[in-house]
């Protein structure tokens, strides 16, 4: 996985569980990427990477910035009264938002990728309506241009449900040669919500694609769904290179309900890395999801390099 040259690579937290709970700011629909039309909305999106581009330049370590578009797609979009062209020009406008943070850390942190984030059409927890991957191609197409356009440095489809959703924009991506990871989300049982296993889900992936990814990533479950998914000499683990975990070990559905934050055991969620990392030999990119903030990623940072 030749991403970065660190072998520590740092990303965000729960963008949206932080925005929500802990800054009070009210998200339509979970949706953060309107944020980038307003300098107001600018600003709080600022101080919250700024606080993971910190403990990157403290613990030097290389940083992943991830835009703020897990939901700017055209099914939300068009829920929230954008129109096909305002998405291309919002996607667009987020990458050069973090171009711009970027030029503020180029001393201090000095290998900075940008990444334009791709959420699911659907629901982020369920696979309730599937498209072949041919549909999703074309469907999530206007963000893979819109990054392109913008000058990513990669595309991470994040909380993956099915892998003919994922194969599709992985096709959108080689059709732009675009680098792009793929992150699958799992439930406590450790398979993806249409069912698959991580194995079946990255195999036929990277068959499918001659192993077009840059490398796999599981986000959005607690490392207690999974572990026990990893206790095995197969070669597909080495292609996992990134967590973005849950802070809480409650269900996506129990989360869906759920009124207050669950922040979890900072520690003991740091504590989890280190044994993930002795099942993952090639995993390097670590940061978080629902329910975690710096303060989960500055701990798991501090035991990975402990």
């Amino acid at each position: 996985m030749n991403q970065l040259n660190n072998n520590t690579i740092l990303t965000d937290g729960g963008l949206e569980t932080d925005l929500i709970f802990n800054r009070g700011i009210v998200l339509a629909d979970f949706a953060a990427f309107p944020l980038v039309e307003q300098a107001k909305g600018r600003e709080v999106l600022n101080t919250y990477y700024k606080e993971y581009l910190e403990i990157a330049r403290k613990y030097q370590t290389g940083f992943i910035l991830e835009s703020p578009t897990w939901r700017a797609n055209l099914d939300w979009g068009f829920k929230l009264g954008y129109s096909r062209d305002d998405l291309t020009r919002l996607n667009k406008k987020a990458i050069q938002h973090l171009v711009e943070l970027r030029e503020a850390y180029t001393e201090s942190v000095t290998e900075i990728l940008i990444s334009g984030q791709i959420g699911p059409r659907g629901d982020g927890y369920v696979a309730d309506s599937s498209m072949n991957f041919i549909e999703a191609m074309e469907y999530h197409n206007l963000q893979v241009s819109a990054f392109r356009d913008a000058g990513v440095d990669l595309v991470t489809a994040i909380t993956m449900t099915y892998s003919e959703e994922a194969l599709g924009i992985i096709k959108a991506a080689q059709l732009h040669d675009v680098p792009i990871v793929v992150s699958f989300t799992v439930e406590t049982d450790g398979h993806l919500p249409s069912g698959e296993s991580l194995r079946e889900a990255i195999n036929r992936l990277d068959e499918a694609t001659e192993h077009y990814p840059l490398y796999y990533m599981i986000n959005c479950a607690h490392p207690s769904h999974f572990v026990d998914r990893l206790e095995n000499d197969e070669a597909w683990k080495l292609r996992i290179g990134g967590l973005r975990v849950n802070a809480s070990c409650k269900s996506h559905e129990e989360l869906d309900e759920a009124t207050e934050l669950d922040c979890g055991d900072r520690e003991e969620l740091a504590g989890w890395h280190k044994v993930l990392k002795s099942h993952l030999p090639n995993l390097s990119v670590f940061g978080g999801c629902c329910g975690t903030d710096a303060s989960h990623v500055k701990a798991i940072c501090k035991s990975i390099l402990a």
